[in-house]
């Protein structure tokens, strides 16, 4: 099965550098986020599932937007949230 979200998915600019953390949790002085993830809709940038606030799940919950990118280095693997399919 093709999921279409990921075949159409964008790739704006990260909204925050990767060295300056989770801009949510560093704005709440939390300093335990894990690993950062990238919207490919608008390019908001947040903290994995394995983190404890779990940002970029919470956006794809407020927004829809459908696919996100990890923001680690050297992965280029997406996750589409709407067809849960890796691409």
């Amino acid at each position: 099965m093709t999921c279409e979200h990921l075949k159409e998915a964008g790739n704006p600019a990260p909204l925050a550098p990767y060295d300056g953390g989770c801009p949510q949790c560093v704005a709440g002085g939390f300093s335990d986020w894990v690993h950062l993830r990238a919207c490919l809709t608008c390019g908001y940038v947040g903290c994995c599932d394995s983190s404890p606030r779990r940002h970029m799940s919470l956006h794809h919950d407020e927004t829809s937007h459908p696919v996100m990118r990890s923001y680690e280095p050297g992965e280029t693997w997406r996750w589409c949230y709407v067809d849960q399919q890796l691409g």
